[in-house]
C-alpha cells in the first residue's frame, strides 16, 4: 500500500504540475493563436464544461474497466494536449488540444481521487490530504515553470515539450503501483454492515443523490473560492490596493504555499480530532481570510488575507472526496464522478460571478461573494462526520480490529 500510496502522489504531481502549466500560460496562448478577448471566455468554459461530462462518462466507464487502467491512460492524454497546443499554429488546433485536454482531464481527476479514496479506506485512517498536498506541489512546480518561460520568452512548445516528454514517463512508470479497490475495503473499518451496504442511504450499495448533494455543494463553493483566487488576486491588488505589477503576483504563490502545507499537515488533525471539525475550522480560516482582503487597507493586508484563503480552503476538497467515499463505501466511483462534476461547475460558476459583481459594483464587494459562499459549508459540516468506527472519526481504528 506503501507502493500504492507513493504512486498516487506522483499523479496528483504530474497533474497539478500540467494543470498549471496551461492555466498560468493562457495570455501566451491567446495571443499565440490570436484568440479575441470575446472568444478566449468561450475556450475557457469548454474545458470545464467537456471534463463534466468525461467525468460522467468515467462513472460508466469504470463499470467496465478498473479505474486504475483509467487513470493510466489519460494522464499521458493530458500531457500530449498541452504539446499539440504548443506545436498548433492554428485556431482550430487549438480547439482540438484544449478539447482533448478537458476530456482527459475529467477522466483524470475522477479516477485518481476514486483510488485514493479506495486507498485510504484500505489504510483506515486519513491519507487524502496528503496525497492531495503532491498536487499543490506539482502547481507550484508548473507555475514556477510558466515563469520560466515567460521571463525567457520561450516559446509555448519550448515549454511544454520538454516537460511534457518528462512528465508522462514517470506517470506510466507510477501506474504500476496503483491499487484498485478490493471488496472488502470498506467493510472493515465504516462501521457498515453488508446487510446496510446494500441499501440505499445506509452504507452506500447505491448512490442516492439527496444524500451526496451537500458535498456537490461543498465541492462547488470550495472552487469558487480557489477560482476567486487564481483569477482575481493579482487584479486586486493591482487594481483596488494599488500594489505594484510583480507585488500583484505574491497573493497565488502563496495561496498555493498555504495549500501545500496544510495538506501536509492535515491528515493529523483528521487523525486526531475527527474530518468534520477540521472541515469547520478550515470553513472559518478562508471566510476569515477573505473578509480580511474584502477589508484591506493595503496590499500586504491582502496578501495576509489570501494566505489565511490557503490554509483554509486547502482541506475542503480532499475531505468532501473522502467523505463521499464513507457515505457510499460499496458505490464510492460513481459518487466521486458525480462529486466531481461540481469541481467544474465551480469553476464555470465563480469566476464570472466574482467579475460580475466586481463591475456592477466594486471588487471589494466581489470578494464577500466567496465569503458567503464557502461560509455555506459550515450548514454542511454533518455530512463530513463519520460514523463511531472508521478513518475520520475522532480516532484511528483499533489495532485489536486487525487481530479481529
Amino acid at each position: 500500500m506503501r507502493h500504492a500510496r507513493a504512486a498516487l502522489a506522483v499523479s496528483f504531481f504530474v497533474h497539478g504540475t500540467l494543470f498549471a502549466l496551461l492555466v498560468t500560460r493562457i495570455p501566451a496562448i491567446q495571443h499565440h493563436y490570436g484568440i479575441s478577448n470575446g472568444l478566449l471566455p468561450v475556450f475557457l468554459a469548454a474545458v470545464p464544461i467537456l471534463a463534466g461530462f468525461s467525468s460522467v462518462a468515467t462513472e460508466r466507464l469504470v463499470k467496465r474497466v478498473r479505474p486504475s487502467v483509467v487513470l493510466r491512460w489519460v494522464q499521458p492524454g493530458v500531457g500530449l494536449a498541452l504539446i499539440g497546443l504548443g506545436a498548433g499554429d492554428q485556431l482550430w488546433m487549438a480547439v482540438a488540444t484544449l478539447a482533448l485536454f478537458g476530456v482527459c482531464i475529467g477522466g483524470l481527476d475522477s479516477s485518481v481521487n476514486m483510488l485514493g479514496v479506495s486507498l485510504q479506506g484500505a489504510y483506515g485512517r486519513s491519507i487524502m490530504l496528503s496525497i492531495h498536498a503532491a498536487h499543490s506541489f506539482g502547481a507550484i512546480l508548473g507555475a514556477s515553470l510558466a515563469w520560466s518561460g515567460a521571463h525567457w520568452h520561450l516559446s509555448l512548445f519550448t515549454l511544454y515539450g520538454p516537460t511534457a516528454l518528462v512528465l508522462i514517463p514517470l506517470a506510466l512508470a507510477a501506474s504500476r503501483w496503483y491499487r484498485d479497490r478490493e471488496p472488502d475495503d470498506r467493510l472493515s473499518h465504516d462501521g457498515v454492515s453488508r446487510e446496510k451496504a446494500g441499501k440505499p442511504g445506509l452504507g452506500g450499495g447505491q448512490v442516492v443523490m439527496k444524500l451526496l448533494l451537500p458535498l456537490c455543494l461543498v465541492m462547488a463553493v470550495a472552487f469558487i473560492g480557489e477560482g476567486t483566487v487564481s483569477n482575481w488576486s493579482a487584479k486586486y491588488l493591482q487594481d483596488t490596493l494599488h500594489s505594484s505589477e510583480q507585488l500583484s503576483t505574491v497573493p497565488f504563490a502563496v495561496y498555493m504555499v498555504m495549500s501545500l502545507i496544510g495538506r501536509s499537515t492535515g491528515d493529523f488533525g483528521v487523525r486526531r480530532f475527527g474530518s468534520g471539525p477540521v472541515v469547520r475550522l478550515g470553513t472559518v480560516v478562508a471566510v476569515a481570510g477573505f473578509a480580511a482582503v474584502a477589508v484591506a487597507p493595503g496590499a500586504w493586508t491582502g496578501i495576509l488575507g489570501f494566505t489565511m484563503v490557503g490554509l483554509g480552503l486547502c482541506v475542503l476538497v480532499p475531505q468532501t472526496f473522502a467523505a463521499a467515499g464513507r457515505m457510499f463505501p460499496l458505490a464510492s466511483d460513481s459518487a466521486i464522478a458525480r462529486l466531481n462534476i461540481f469541481n467544474y461547475v465551480g469553476f464555470v460558476v465563480g469566476s464570472p460571478l466574482v467579475g460580475a459583481v466586481g463591475g456592477l459594483w466594486s471588487y471589494r464587494v466581489a470578494m464577500i461573494v466567496p465569503a458567503v459562499l464557502v461560509a455555506v459549508t459550515l450548514l454542511f459540516a454533518k455530512s463530513f462526520d463519520a460514523g463511531p468506527v472508521g478513518y475520520g472519526a475522532v480516532h484511528e481504528r483499533p489495532r485489536t480490529a486487525d487481530v479481529a
